[in-house]
């Protein structure tokens, strides 16, 4: 089983960009986020003439949406709440029958933050931190097996996740209330996928500014999208791959995919 997530920042925009990416790499399932469209509007025979018959999706005009797409049926997991009751489109999951059994998938876009690393001052940031401790406190007592979490979670929780540590620390996705958060969720029981082929001191990232004139020669880079496996699925996880020549595509997203391989 192939799965792709990406952070596409407008699908319908970006439409000729996934098409691309599905006759390069051929997925069984694309999870995306910031799809930017309601559910009414969504391009659901454009994706079914691509190969992806099967859609679970939450979107809404204009901002935020989540979506699952895959070329066998999907069903929906319904019994996940209304993080901090905003009603915003952050979270889709459903289960996909997969070789030895099904595998649930929850495809998340956590709350950006704003700009300014302050609770009292900034209730954006406020709200990003309590997305995240509700979900982990969640998944405490939701644990479920043969399970994978992808998404843009708009934390890059390691050193190594970001340019330059020092200069980040005070910058909103790297400051400590937001790493201990996502550090602590990633710790309910699952394993980073990425992490698991490429060592911690080893630079990785998944997003470059559109601010950067020059993205690749700059590399100021962080690794905002994830993908995390519960420890029954380690044995059966062939493969990982960022995508990163997609941030050179025509009209990119500043996020690119990132892709794994399970025998599951």
């Amino acid at each position: 089983m192939r799965i792709v997530t990406w952070n596409i920042n407008s699908l319908r925009l970006r439409l000729p960009l996934l098409a691309e990416l599905d006759r390069q790499l051929r997925p069984d399932v694309i999870c995306l986020q910031e799809t930017k469209v309601p559910d009414p509007l969504f391009p659901h025979e454009a994706l079914k003439e691509l190969g992806y018959p099967h859609q679970v999706r939450r979107g809404m005009k204009g901002y935020n949406g989540v979506a699952i797409l895959a070329r066998q049926a999907l069903e929906p997991v319904l019994d996940t709440p209304d993080w901090c009751e905003k009603g915003d489109c952050r979270h889709a999951a459903a289960r996909i029958e997969g070789e030895n059994g099904p595998v649930e998938i929850h495809n998340f876009y956590v709350p950006a933050g704003g700009d300014i690393p302050d609770e009292d001052e900034n209730p954006k940031y406020a709200h990003k931190l309590a997305f995240v401790d509700q979900v982990t406190a969640w998944f405490e007592t939701h644990h479920r097996a043969r399970t994978v979490i992808v998404g843009d979670l708009n934390i890059a929780p390691l050193e190594n996740d970001v340019w330059s540590h020092k200069q980040l620390l005070k910058v909103v996705s790297h400051t400590p209330p937001e790493t201990t958060r996502l550090n602590a969720w990633l710790n309910t029981g699952f394993v980073d996928t990425m992490r698991h082929f490429i060592p911690s001191d080893e630079k990785l990232y998944t997003w470059w500014s559109y601010r950067n004139r020059d993205w690749s020669a700059s590399n100021r880079g962080r690794r905002l999208d994830h993908v995390w496996i519960t420890p029954d699925l380690v044995a059966s996880l062939h493969g990982m791959q960022v995508i990163r020549e997609t941030r050179d595509w025509a009209s990119p997203s500043d996020h690119v995919p990132v892709m794994i391989d399970l025998g599951a």
